[in-house]
């Protein structure tokens, strides 16, 4: 094992670099001209104006999916205009079907993969790293999002821009118009920006690209992006925009499972702003006081039946802008900042945020990052965190990144690392190594205990191979952190086989016939000897892939170890005692196409479970009505039989969306967990008067469904009796010149 790593590790990393300068040189982009309005452009969705009829136009799109260059079927026309304040983009989406043409969502952000849409990537700083995506359906649904490096997509920014769509029985038309303070670029009087655009079919599960729609390449693969010219001169305007808000809150008396109050609601209301100055083109501060983030969605419910900590991702709309620049680490396993330590409690309360600051932007080939926030509630402290890149060759990267945090009962807390990305394309094919390291001080922790991981990924179309190496020490605990285990060494890898037969209805197959692998050692031990893995987790996959209509579907075959020093409760009152664990498991997945009208999904995983036998079960549901209604359901359950005792943990959840037009929905989201055995309720109203301002109302409850409590649920005594419930109404309005 210890020579197979070291040559997986190391080979790719030595051909790589030797091929590190090969890229697309600029100059060979191809490209759009920029035809600046003599005339208003009118934003109405038709492209019979006396404006349009001057624009440059491309119409060379290619499939990326099904058959990679292969002409598109449908036709597609882009057009360009720019006026003094922002830059238009006309899509002409021809199709020979508008009968079957999908379009389901409106909501602003929803998941457009249901439905036809285009996607515009526009890359201001035309460095090849990043960009700024805007996206549609023909129902004229809002998507954005901000990429960072070559797989951070961002899906929670949001712009400040517009889109309308018409349709007609040729095809449809989307006309966006993207002001130039939305996007970033240096200065200049003859600027050029990265763009491209991207197509989706969603009947033929067909994807069409101007640029870039190789194999190893996609949309957000920016070596062969092609380019606006002749923008002329351009000056990002430098005006504060301030979001100010007002809320109004009125909380319900708390109670415990037995019905007994052990809190008391009250009403009252709360003001704060946000504020976003742009420091210099290319840099922008945003500030924040008061901090409130009442109406975002409530988290996910799981049943964690393992004895280690499970990771919630943010939701928070202040930690989610340019969030991917403070990323450290991996993602769910080891990371030095995980925003979600600011602003909550270990249980995912709310500690409330008296104010905070965030500086992002590029500074020539610095990218760098300042977060600063200072919390109340019991404890008052201070987080703040630094990031920091340099560009190297085409895509690469050498970083670094510190955090801090102080109370104010005394002591700091401290975490710093480096970092090296060094995605790379080499003979066509895309090599990745990538590594870092990072160490902790802790008052009552000596010395700097540290944690790092080297790496080597080849996500490519016909063989996607990745392999990696950890080792962290038991002490290190970045404070503003997540770290799943200490202590520790830990591998990980795979290598997929997933060649395109187009055979009988299958567009790709999927086949791990080497296992993937995540194995775990203590960290005195060695990963060579199996009598020192803490844990392991090994999967062949003898089938699986991608039908021509987007079904997806999976056989796996699994082996797992467990070795608890400890005895730890798995649900509830059963217990695994102490011992060494090895089981094996089978499992079968098929999950339709987002595509259909009624979609379902099913998920199944049995076989021996320590030293018993489990069987678990998730299936999914999901009816889209025609664009303004869309139901879900998921269910999941697990029955498993141990020598210490049996349990059952289900889990369920709802969702119904009404969506009213683009700019106004309402969502209401049911969870029930019998490990927890409460129900909770989140309904959330949203209303976009104007892009930039918000209208919620939010009314988020449980009742405990104890089978023990007097006041169970869904008996109409328990609504007297709640264990938390709140009703939240909030009104945001941006200011801007």
């Amino acid at each position: 094992m210890r020579a197979f790593l070291t040559l997986a590790l190391l080979a790719p990393v030595g051909i790589a670099a030797q091929q590190g300068g090969e890229a697309n040189a600029p100059g060979e982009a191809a490209h759009l001209r920029v035809v600046t309005a003599t005339v208003p452009i009118s934003l109405d969705g038709r492209l019979d104006g006396i404006a349009w009829a001057s624009a440059d136009s491309i119409a060379d799109f290619r499939q990326r999916e099904p058959s990679a260059g292969a002409p598109a079927s449908e036709r597609t026309v882009i057009k360009v205009l720019r006026d003094a304040g922002a830059l238009y983009v006309a899509v002409r989406a021809y199709d020979s079907d508008m009968r079957r043409v999908r379009a389901t969502e409106l909501r602003r952000d929803a998941d457009l993969s249901s439905d036809d849409n285009v996607v515009l990537l526009i890359d201001s700083f035309h460095d090849r790293r990043g960009a700024f995506v805007f996206g549609t359906n023909p129902n004229g649904a809002m998507w954005d999002a901000q990429l960072v490096g070559i797989d951070n997509l961002n899906q929670n920014w949001n712009g400040i821009w517009d889109v309308v769509v018409t349709r007609d029985s040729a095809g449809w038309t989307a006309e966006f118009r993207i002001p130039f303070r939305t996007l970033r670029f240096d200065r200049g009087n003859d600027l050029r920006f990265g763009f491209n655009v991207g197509r989706f079919v969603r009947r033929k599960n067909e994807q069409d690209l101007w640029r870039s729609w190789g194999r190893a390449e996609g949309l957000y693969q920016l070596l062969n992006e092609g380019e606006l010219t002749e923008l002329g001169a351009l000056n990002r305007l430098r005006d504060v925009e301030a979001y100010p808000y007002v809320l109004t809150r009125a909380t319900a008396a708390e109670h415990d499972s037995a019905g007994a109050r052990i809190g008391v609601g009250f009403f009252g209301g709360k003001a704060g702003l946000d504020v976003k100055v742009p420091v210099t083109p290319t840099v922008t501060a945003d500030l924040t006081a008061s901090t409130d983030f009442a109406q975002v969605e409530a988290d996910q419910q799981v049943i964690n039946l393992t004895r280690f900590p499970f990771f919630f991702p943010e939701k928070r709309e202040f930690f989610l802008e340019s969030s991917g620049l403070f990323d450290f680490g991996t993602p769910s396993r080891v990371q030095v900042f995980y925003s979600r330590r600011i602003g909550l409690d270990t249980a995912g309360a709310a500690v409330p945020i008296i104010a905070g600051g965030r500086v992002t932007g590029r500074a020539a080939s610095w990218r760098l990052g300042f977060l600063d926030t200072q919390t109340g509630g019991a404890e008052r402290a201070n987080d703040a965190v630094f990031r920091v890149q340099h560009d190297l060759f085409a895509r690469s990267y050498v970083g670094a990144i510190g955090s801090l945090r102080t109370v104010s009962s005394g002591g700091a807390q401290a975490a710093g690392g480096f970092d090296v990305d060094l995605p790379l394309v080499v003979h066509g094919q895309n090599v990745e190594p990538k590594f870092w390291i990072a160490g902790s001080r802790t008052p009552d922790i000596s010395g700097v205990p540290l944690a790092w991981r080297i790496s080597t990924d080849n996500p490519n179309d016909l063989f996607d191979n990745f392999v990696s190496l950890y080792r962290i020490d038991a002490g290190f605990t970045p404070p503003l952190g997540f770290v799943r285990r200490t202590g520790i060494w830990e591998t990980t890898g795979h290598t997929n086989f997933m060649p395109r037969p187009h055979a009988l209805g299958i567009r790709q197959l999927d086949f791990k016939f080497i296992p993937e692998w995540d194995i775990i050692a203590n960290s005195t031990g060695s990963l060579s000897r199996t009598a020192d893995w803490q844990t392991a987790w090994f999967e062949w996959r003898f089938l699986g892939g991608e039908r021509e209509n987007g079904d997806r579907f999976e056989f796996n075959v699994q082996r797992f170890l467990d070795a608890p020093t400890d005895t730890f409760d798995i649900f509830r009152q059963v217990k695994i005692p102490p011992g060494r664990y090895w089981w094996s498991r089978y499992e079968l997945q098929y999950f339709m196409s987002p595509g259909r009208p009624l979609g379902f999904g099913m998920f199944v995983n049995w076989g021996p479970f320590y030293d018993g036998r489990s069987a678990e079960v998730e299936l999914q549901g999901t009816w889209r009505g025609g664009g303004h209604i869309i139901a879900s359901a998921d269910l999941s359950r697990t029955a498993a039989r141990l020598p210490s005792g049996g349990f059952t943990a289900l889990l369920a959840a709802g969702r119904i969306e009404y969506d009213f037009n683009t700019r106004t929905s309402f969502l209401g989201f049911v969870q029930y967990n019998n490990d927890a055995q409460r129900a909770d309720f989140n309904l959330r109203f949203h209303w976009i008067p104007q892009i930039g301002d918000d209208v919620f109302l939010v009314w988020n409850s449980g009742y405990t469904t104890n089978r023990a409590a007097t006041y169970r649920f869904p008996a109409a005594q328990s609504l007297t009796r709640p264990l938390n419930g709140a009703f939240v109404v909030k009104i945001v309005h941006r200011i801007a010149p």
